[in-house]
């Protein structure tokens, strides 16, 4: 049994884990704003607090052997073109916070939820997908992303970036495919259930250590 400590866990990639993690019988622990908001399993303790505040995560890390982040900017809706509401590097400094913490307490793993297109993906992007991204409001979050990518890449932890496809709420495969930029063709789309799964497979395995694979459901 492992203790884990779930960043972005009210998210709807975040409630996959938090539920899987449980089901694999590990301690799971949550830092959410509102804990009265959140539906979660039986068994996972739901910690007040925002991960844009380094001490509230060190408050939720004491005593975790592994973190999982499903961190993700929020915009107003739904739609590309809509607003931010997250501030422009939340993810990336909720992670660079999160990383001392981790070395402030001798906890080695983190999985971290990125997305394609991300760090050094973004050359091998479709056009398109540029296109839109640097024209609407999701170029806010992939800057964010880029960020993450970086403070990861120059930390000393154990760490495994899973780089999804398009994110669908479909029921799980009960498998996702990886492999790193440019060694496969991906798939178009993957369930969030499977991303959760991925995650935690990667505190457990070192198929994908200190890499950053795509990830994705097989048409």
């Amino acid at each position: 049994m492992t203790t884990l400590l779930v960043l972005g866990g009210s998210g709807r990639t975040g409630v996959h884990v938090l539920s899987q993690a449980v089901e694999r019988g590990h301690r799971v622990r949550a830092l959410v704003r509102n804990p009265d908001a959140v539906v979660a399993p039986d068994g996972v303790e739901l910690v007040a607090g925002t991960p844009a505040r380094i001490d509230d995560i060190r408050r939720a890390a004491e005593g975790v052997d592994a973190v999982v982040s499903a961190l993700n900017n929020s915009r107003a809706s739904d739609n590309p073109w809509a607003t931010p509401v997250s501030p422009p590097a939340f993810m990336t400094d909720a992670t660079r916070d999160t990383l001392t913490v981790m070395t402030e307490n001798g906890i080695r793993r983190i999985a971290v939820a990125s997305t394609q297109g991300a760090g050094d993906s973004w050359p091998a992007l479709n056009p398109l997908m540029k296109g839109l991204i640097k024209t609407s409001g999701i170029r806010h979050g992939y800057t964010d992303h880029h960020g993450v990518d970086a403070v990861v890449r120059a930390s000393d932890v154990e760490w495994v970036m899973a780089r999804s496809v398009a994110l669908s709420d479909a029921p799980s495969r009960g498998t996702a495919r990886a492999a790193l930029v440019g060694t496969e063709k991906p798939g178009f789309s993957i369930s969030r259930a499977d991303v959760a799964r991925f995650l935690l497979d990667s505190l457990e395995d070192d198929t994908w250590l200190r890499q950053a694979p795509l990830i994705w459901n097989d048409r």
